[in-house]
């Protein structure tokens, strides 16, 4: 399988890095086109104390934890519009922002892509490709929700950064994975299910 992830200047860096991870893990994922925002490399510092600034792969494998010789991420320039993720003749089941800034779904949502990311995004909407967008942003004012209405209904699918409890998480991490293997479910990607809901009874305690 091959898919596009791209990371956004939003809050939520954390969010990315798990995807990929899991993405990488998950023995079904070829090829992941990474693309990178002007200031999501900013918000990477901040949130995780990562230099992602005018990144190389051997970097980006380091940050992830995979091997310096690994090949599963190609990493576009975001100025790039010659990249792969921009032609719908490039087959890939679908792409994934996340975090997904309101600018970057603000321009998606009105077409007028003027980078690599609003473009591959608007391949996918195009083509009747998965895309996949995980904000991270709140409140929600009316002109955020009018365009995750828009994206929806042209096909699109908005996950919001919304972890879940039910799983009693006890760390950040638990919160994360939980998010992120919803992220995963969305692709049919196999991972842990720890935190799915069986329907049981909760005891009383």
């Amino acid at each position: 399988m091959e898919l596009t992830v791209a990371i956004t200047g939003a809050s939520g860096t954390i969010y990315a890095h798990r995807t990929l991870q899991l993405l990488a893990a998950s023995g079904v994922v070829d090829t992941v086109n990474l693309i990178m925002s002007g200031t999501a490399a900013t918000v990477a510092q901040v949130e995780m104390g990562v230099n992602l600034k005018d990144p190389t792969l051997t970097k980006i494998n380091e940050w992830l934890g995979l091997p310096s010789d690994s090949k599963l991420i190609r990493y576009w320039r975001l100025d790039n519009l010659a990249a792969k993720p921009s032609s719908g003749s490039n087959k890939q089941a679908g792409m994934i922002v996340v975090p997904c800034s309101m600018g970057t779904l603000g321009a998606i949502a009105s077409g007028a892509g003027t980078n690599l990311i609003h473009r591959a995004a608007d391949v996918c909407l195009k083509e009747g490709r998965k895309l996949l967008l995980v904000p991270r942003e709140t409140p929600y004012n009316a002109i955020h929700l009018e365009n995750m209405l828009k994206l929806s209904h042209a096909g699109a699918r908005v996950l919001p950064a919304s972890p879940g409890f039910y799983h009693r998480p006890t760390s950040i991490g638990e919160l994360v994975d939980h998010l992120c293997y919803r992220i995963l479910d969305q692709f049919d990607i196999p991972h842990s299910s720890k935190t799915k809901w069986t329907g049981e009874e909760v005891p009383e305690e």
